[in-house]
């Protein structure tokens, strides 16, 4: 036996901060928000790789010519221009070009990366500076409503792999998040609309009064009023924001993931689709999935669940996708997002709004009736 006098257990804490900053054009008037978070030690000159999406071609070239204009900024090299979308977690193309760079360049972990680009190209980039010397400085740019309203201000990064989502990755809080309007001013309906499905998600966790307030302004963001959807990105954003660093588990160590309310069948119909679904539209499915389910065993109120879907679909969803039949296939991305929680399975549902509950079993018919009481809905 281990003589138990030495054995001692040491509870502590790391530090962080979160530096969000919301702009209408940070390669313009707004420049001075992106140059204050360079900060380096005394009169050294910040090292800068900037990462961008082939579709946002302009809008990196224009930040590059700033940055580079700027006597304290050394930028290492020009743009570094890659694909957006899903595909570029499928695989480590990307991730060993980056990690190539930061070698070759000679980054180190006060340098930085600023990525500008939607939530999957910023998840694989960050992956990259994550584990490049165990963490060089990211500035994330989100270039999507979705990314914008959740995932920017995350603390995860991932690739996919063995054709599951996010199976390899690490927690590493971003040193900046910049949520900048003009990015979003060139996105595709289908884009804009689909990244609010996350606003409704943490509404429907956290706060009635703001679900509420998406429902009798639906018409107006799909319609892309910006003043009114910018006020929207910025209250999801907000929530997500406060339950990561007010929540108490930030890099997810308990067993509950309040924050992927709807995302086990989410997780499990992307890949069902390869991907040609949208990560946003099949949150939107699988929270209108957990709203019935959760009516049927939980008492959600039927009422609340007909604002749900009829939110959604005022945002401008559809809430149905040829793939999620047969059910019994869908219902395997249980399993794997017992797997990718660690221990049993919990997921979320909900008693009302602002009410969520954890649970450890699902019942498979009722479940398969949920899914087929959204089917008959479209």
């Amino acid at each position: 036996m281990p003589d138990s006098s030495y054995s001692t257990d040491v509870a502590f804490a790391v530090p962080y901060v979160h530096r969000l900053r919301v702009t209408d054009d940070v390669a313009g008037n707004d420049f001075p928000a992106l140059l204050e978070l360079l900060q380096t030690e005394a009169a050294a000159r910040a090292r800068v790789l900037l990462v961008g999406e082939s579709s946002l071609a302009s809008h990196v070239n224009r930040l590059a010519v700033r940055l580079s204009s700027e006597a304290s900024v050394e930028m290492v090299a020009d743009p570094t221009i890659v694909g957006g979308g899903e595909s570029i977690k499928n695989g480590e193309t990307v991730l060993r070009k980056l990690l190539d760079q930061v070698n070759d360049f000679g980054l180190d972990r006060r340098s930085y990366i600023v990525a500008v680009g939607g939530g999957a190209m910023l998840d694989a980039i960050g992956f990259a500076a994550a584990i490049a010397h165990r963490g060089i400085r990211l500035i994330r740019l989100p270039s999507t409503v979705l990314a914008q309203a959740d995932s920017g201000v995350g603390v995860k990064n991932a690739i996919n792999y063995f054709d599951k989502k996010n199976w390899i990755g690490t927690f590493a809080v971003p040193w900046a998040v910049i949520n900048d309007t003009s990015l979003l001013l060139t996105l595709p309906d289908r884009d804009f609309h689909s990244g609010f499905s996350e606003a409704v998600k943490v509404s429907l966790l956290k706060d009635r009064g703001q679900f509420l307030w998406l429902c009798d302004h639906a018409e107006a963001i799909r319609q892309r009023k910006m003043p009114i959807a910018k006020s929207a990105i910025h209250q999801s954003c907000l929530s997500h924001l406060r339950h990561i660093t007010e929540g108490g588990d930030p890099f997810e160590m308990l067993e509950a993931r309040p924050l992927d309310f709807g995302h086990w069948s989410a997780h499990r119909l992307e890949p069902l689709t390869g991907y040609a679904i949208r990560h946003g539209e099949a949150v939107a499915i699988g929270v209108a999935i957990d709203c019935i389910y959760s009516s049927l065993k939980f008492g959600f109120p039927g009422d609340d669940v007909d604002r749900v879907i009829d939110c959604l679909v005022g945002l401008g969803m559809k809430l149905w996708h040829e793939s999620i039949e047969p059910i019994d296939r869908l219902l395997q991305g249980l399993e794997e997002f017992r797997q990718h929680l660690g221990g049993r399975l919990t997921i979320t549902m909900l008693r009302g709004i602002g009410d969520p509950i954890h649970v450890h079993e699902i019942d498979g018919g009722a479940m398969k009736a949920a899914i087929q009481a959204l089917k008959s809905r479209r």
